[in-house]
């Protein structure tokens, strides 16, 4: 059983792979990578520094659509009724979504910055900062997707949470700086990133705020998302 439960977890990995190609993401991702490369060489080069951060979240928030996309069809196809039937768990199930869309996500921005920025990022506050901004968007996305039927109800909504995820954009970029924008936990991610392109110097403790608040969301939001996926399509599911 041990030996069965082990193997769990790449196997969950292999399978979100095949179905992020089947479902067209790696070619949305291509595209998303090429459009993203041409609109930056026409950026000069003095403002690619200063707009990069800003293009990373943009291009961050896709994710949410991704996943929120990926939970609308596996409900459709109904996949998901493997965490009722085969040994697969819902730990293993999310922590799947969250490895292989988070070293898309990881990939996509390599690609864009090393194609228009070059290898002068910092790579510790890049790192980290693409890694805490692709979760906290994929676990929106995870959660708030299964409260709709459909992913066309869902994307009003999701429009309006996402403004809320992206509002730190104002403080950051300084047009109206207030500390309730440090509530929003993507401030922290996206400080990392001017970080990592050598617009923002931060010290110690803003290091401890902007690692460790946007983890802290993190953690409290895998909890809900479990609550609301056994709520809303595991017992769904099982009902049918």
């Amino acid at each position: 059983m041990n030996r069965v439960m082990s193997g769990v977890l790449p196997t969950a990995v292999r399978m979100d792979f095949r179905l992020q190609r089947r479902y067209g993401f790696w070619y949305a991702t291509a595209f998303v990578v090429l459009l993203w490369i041409g609109v930056l060489q026409l950026v000069p080069d003095p403002l690619l520094g200063p707009a990069m951060p800003y293009l990373l979240m943009a291009d961050l928030a896709f994710m949410m659509f991704f996943i929120a996309g990926a939970v609308f069809f596996e409900k459709g196809e109904r996949t998901v009724f493997a965490l009722v039937t085969t040994p697969l768990r819902f730990r293993h199930y999310l922590t799947a979504k969250l490895l292989t869309m988070s070293a898309l996500a990881l990939v996509t921005c390599v690609v864009v910055v090393l194609a228009d920025y070059g290898p002068g990022v910092a790579l510790f506050p890049f790192v980290a900062g693409v890694v805490l901004m692709t979760l906290l968007m994929l676990l929106t996305g995870f959660i708030t997707a299964p409260l709709f039927p459909s992913i066309s109800e869902w994307l009003l909504p999701s429009t309006l949470v996402l403004t809320v995820l992206n509002a730190p954009i104002v403080g950051y970029s300084g047009l109206y700086p207030h500390p309730a924008f440090s509530l929003v936990p993507t401030d922290g991610p996206l400080r990392l990133l001017g970080a990592a392109f050598h617009q923002v110097t931060l010290t110690g403790w803003q290091w401890t705020y902007a690692i460790g608040y946007p983890a802290v969301w993190i953690a409290g939001l895998c909890l809900l998302a479990k609550h609301v996926f056994h709520r809303h399509v595991v017992t769904s599911e099982g009902g049918r």
